[in-house]
């Protein structure tokens, strides 16, 4: 056997090194969705009992399932423009995500208001609860995205020049958290589409 075959090793993909705060973000994802798993089914457990006084959702939660899926498209769009040099629409999409993800949550918020002023909860009501609960878990995810992207808005503001924007986008750190925050924000939409999945079949 040659020495190149003897002394090569093949790196164990379970105890190679990771990237922590990929790690980290992956951690969570799975956890968040152990999280919910668990509430689903305790929903299927307990509250369909009350099938006969499940409540119509409100049509705010329909327009932000809309909303939040053209968030995803323009944070994509926006991570494209970051990586090939196009810092002013990097800033316009990265700036439309973040008016969506706001509107998002007022739409959410205004969807709870529909709910409360339709008398929902004027009697005791598990399955509205499973809705307030499922729906406000979200909303924590979607609220720490929020604020993580005003920061990266931020950021594109004050580089607004195209050399700070270059030096800013040629830092691997940088490029590290737009991609993973990318992937961050792709999850919570997709979490969302299936809370209301799960919510519009049952209800």
């Amino acid at each position: 056997m040659s020495p190149k075959h003897t002394t090569r090793t093949r790196e164990n993909p379970f105890t190679r090194r990771r990237e922590p705060l990929g790690f980290m973000l992956w951690l969570g994802v799975v956890g968040s969705s152990l999280v919910f798993t668990t509430i689903f089914i305790i929903f299927l457990l307990h509250a369909r009992k009350e099938s006969s006084h499940l409540i119509a959702l409100p049509d705010m939660f329909w327009l932000s399932t809309l909303v939040i899926m053209f968030s995803s498209i323009t944070l994509h769009e926006a991570n494209l423009a970051f990586t090939s040099e196009r810092f002013l629409h990097y800033r316009v999409f990265l700036g439309s995500t973040l008016i969506l993800g706001l509107s998002f949550m007022l739409l959410q918020i205004t969807g709870w208001t529909e709910m409360m002023n339709a008398g929902v909860f004027k009697t005791v009501n598990t399955a509205a609860g499973f809705v307030y609960l499922l729906t406000g878990l979200h909303l924590l995810h979607i609220l720490a995205g929020v604020f993580y992207l005003i920061n990266l808005f931020r950021k594109a503001v004050k580089n607004r020049t195209y050399v700070d924007s270059f030096v800013y986008s040629v830092n691997p750190p940088n490029r590290l958290r737009i991609r993973l925050f990318t992937t961050y924000w792709h999850f919570t939409g997709a979490l969302w589409l299936v809370v209301f999945l799960f919510l519009v079949v049952l209800y």
